[in-house]
């Protein structure tokens, strides 16, 4: 028996809309780095992009544990002198709650031309709206 392998032209995409909204940030990043990469078909072959596109509606309700709000900065650097600085998750979270959902994902993808693929795949929105109605996106429901 040969192993399969799937091809490019093999791949399936379905678009999965998430609600965001009194999840757990790094349980949903989890499941939907997983989604992403194709990990959940059972076509997955590791070096194809088989993963499915999906929309995180209401990131700015997601759940955060413990003291994680305040103690979890993130380094930045404008690339100028004395252009460093720290990006605290509480201030994240007020401003633009989008990049934290997103920067968690991406965090748990390949760090290669492919994990760069994957992520273009993922639209998170900070409210309930999204602009992705023709897609006909399916409701997706990940485990808690």
């Amino acid at each position: 028996m040969k192993t399969y392998s799937a091809r490019p032209t093999d791949v399936k995409r379905r678009w999965l809309l998430v609600d965001a909204s009194g999840r757990t940030l790094g349980r949903l990043a989890t499941q939907v780095a997983t989604v992403l990469k194709g990990k959940h078909k059972p076509i997955f072959t590791p070096h194809i992009d088989t993963g499915d596109h999906v929309i995180v509606i209401n990131a700015s309700h997601i759940a955060l544990t413990g003291r994680k709000p305040q103690d979890k900065k993130w380094f930045a650097h404008t690339m100028y002198p004395g252009g460093s600085y720290w990006i605290q998750l509480k201030e994240e979270m007020q401003k633009h709650p989008d990049r934290v959902v997103h920067r968690a994902v991406r965090g748990m993808l390949p760090k290669t031309k492919l994990g760069r693929a994957m992520i273009t795949k993922l639209k998170v929105y900070a409210g309930a709206d999204h602009p992705h109605a023709a897609q006909q996106p399916e409701a997706w429901e990940p485990n808690r």
